[in-house]
């Protein structure tokens, strides 16, 4: 009786599971109801997400895994992602879902649909894959989604000050990696503070600065995501009004002259130094581009032509240095054509001012260089004797006898500027623009006529090779001789004058904008030395 009344109650109070295909599961079903599914062979139970294995079994593979980019505002390199899948119903009960990146493997885990992968490398396009995992175990990885690219703010930028204008800066802005989406926008903030301006170009002048008060900057980039963190500080820079400098201009020596006579012992005077003139405190506008001219120095004279003037050296709109007078040659001349002297420093040809007697030099440019020294004719028994080239600190030197100890002329001496040349290394001992030495006569005088300080040439020993003038310093090439005594011989050639140098002092550590010719900069005792041995330009 007892077993009875049991199979009666579990048959009125469980009733019988309903039994079918998948097709056959009730229509509506509430939580807990239970179903043997037919076609797949196992007992499920209706839960929350719908139909379930109901005996111990993994979980099915999710499926329609779909990937959406939301880095709006995120750091750079701290991208983010939304990864939405449906639930696999093909397995056991999930508890939890994986979410993994490719590349990367970065992932996230969550209880439902969707899940948020963070850390992702900006710019960088990712697919994702997501399992399921209950009690029983972890599913296979479901099928990959499409690729989505991670975008977030982009990485800050870097940026130099590169000039020193007028209560203004011109910045230059190195963009950083986008973060995936294009820049639109800088932020510039300059230290200490004036205004936060904003610019869409990599080149920019910030305004609005006090001159004589030194900044730096800063930078961040907008892209449609959001804002950067700031960049490091700039360089400093100090806007100036006008730019205050002390200008060296000196022009290219002349060359010494030569022998070329069909009678004795003719000699060529030294060549003379190139103009030199030294402008101080000059003011220009910043932002303005000045040109510079280096003048060559001049040929020396040889058996076929004469000796050649330096070439002029220039700055920008102030007078040109003259370029130095020629030493005088005896190409093509008798002694009746006067004596043979030294060039002009910074000046015309050398020449004589009365045939067949004492000769003098051409006067030089005022304020640029001095006469040559005069030479002496003393007709055939003696010779002519020659004379050096003019200097730009004092006249060229005469012979000082006739006789067989006498030596020809000296050119005249260069001018010193010690500050300048110990802070560029240029000069020799200080000293520029000395005039090139006459060449020894060979027949009454012993000694060739020396170099002026400051790079001036020597003259030509009996039977010798002169000096060249100094590279740079604008002096003037010694003047040449005859190869043996006697009638109709050829003369070894005058030497070239040195080619000039522009420098300039800037009274203040001063960088400037651009130079081309490839100056050297020096900075030295709170001043700023620009060095042009070479045709160029600077702006300021």
């Amino acid at each position: 009786m007892e077993g009875s009344i049991m199979a009666d109650l579990r048959a009125s109070g469980l009733g019988g599971v309903p039994k079918g295909a998948t097709a056959d599961r009730p229509s509506s079903p509430s939580i807990g109801d239970v179903f043997y599914n037919g076609d797949l062979g196992y007992m499920e139970m209706y839960t929350a997400q719908g139909w379930f294995a109901a005996t111990p079994i993994n979980p099915g593979i999710p499926t329609s895994v779909v990937a959406t980019n939301t880095g709006s505002g995120r750091a750079f390199n701290n991208g983010r992602a939304s990864v939405a899948f449906a639930v696999g119903t093909d397995g056991g009960l999930p508890t939890s879902f994986t979410v993994t990146s490719s590349p990367g493997s970065y992932t996230a885990t969550g209880s439902s649909s969707p899940l948020v992968v963070t850390g992702l490398q900006s710019n960088t396009a990712y697919t994702y894959t997501v399992t399921a995992t209950n009690n029983f175990g972890t599913s296979l990885s479901s099928s990959a989604s499409s690729a989505v690219t991670a975008t977030t703010v982009p990485s800050a930028p870097s940026l130099s000050a590169t000039s020193n204008e007028n209560s203004s800066s011109t910045i230059t802005i190195t963009p950083g990696a986008t973060g995936g989406s294009a820049i639109t926008q800088y932020s510039i903030v300059s230290s200490p503070a004036t205004t936060t301006q904003t610019t869409s170009n990599t080149t920019y002048t910030f305004t609005g600065l006090t001159n004589g008060t030194s900044y730096t900057f800063t930078a961040t980039a907008t892209n449609a995501n959001g804002t950067s963190t700031a960049s490091s500080a700039s360089n400093s820079i100090t806007p100036v009004a006008s730019v205050t400098l002390d200008i060296l201009v000196i022009a290219g020596g002349g060359g010494g002259g030569s022998d070329k006579t069909t009678y004795n012992y003719w000699v060529g005077g030294g060549g003379g130094a190139g103009g030199l003139q030294y402008f101080t405190n000059q003011s220009f506008l910043p932002g303005t581009t000045h040109q510079i001219t280096i003048g060559a120095g001049g040929k020396g004279g040889d058996a076929s032509s004469k000796s050649a003037q330096g070439q002029n050296s220039t700055f920008g709109n102030l007078p040109a240095s003259i370029g130095g007078g020629a030493g005088q040659n005896t190409f093509n001349s008798t002694p009746s054509s006067g004596s043979h002297i030294g060039g002009s420093g910074g000046g015309q040809f050398g020449g004589a001012t009365n045939p067949g007697i004492d000769g003098g030099g051409f006067a030089g440019t005022e304020g640029q260089g001095y006469a040559g020294g005069q030479g002496f004719s003393g007709g055939l028994a003696y010779g002519e004797t020659t004379g050096g080239g003019g200097g730009s600190g004092g006249v060229g030197k005469k012979p000082t006898a006739y006789g067989s100890t006498g030596r020809s002329g000296d050119g005249g001496p260069g001018t010193q500027y010690s500050t300048i040349s110990s802070a560029t290394s240029t000069g020799v001992n200080g000293y520029y623009a000395g005039g090139g030495g006459a060449g020894l006569n060979g027949g009454s005088l012993s000694e060739p006529g020396l170099g002026g300080s400051g790079g001036g040439g020597n003259g030509a020993p009996r039977y010798g090779n002169s000096v060249p003038g100094t590279i740079n310093t604008g002096s003037g090439g010694g003047g040449g001789t005859t190869n043996t005594p006697g009638e109709n011989q050829s003369g070894q050639p005058g030497s070239a004058g040195g080619s000039g140098i522009v420098i300039l002092k800037i009274l203040d550590n001063y960088t400037a904008t651009a130079t081309n010719g490839s100056p050297e900069r020096v900075v030295s005792g709170g001043y700023t030395y620009y060095t042009f041995k070479g045709t160029g330009s600077i702006t300021f």
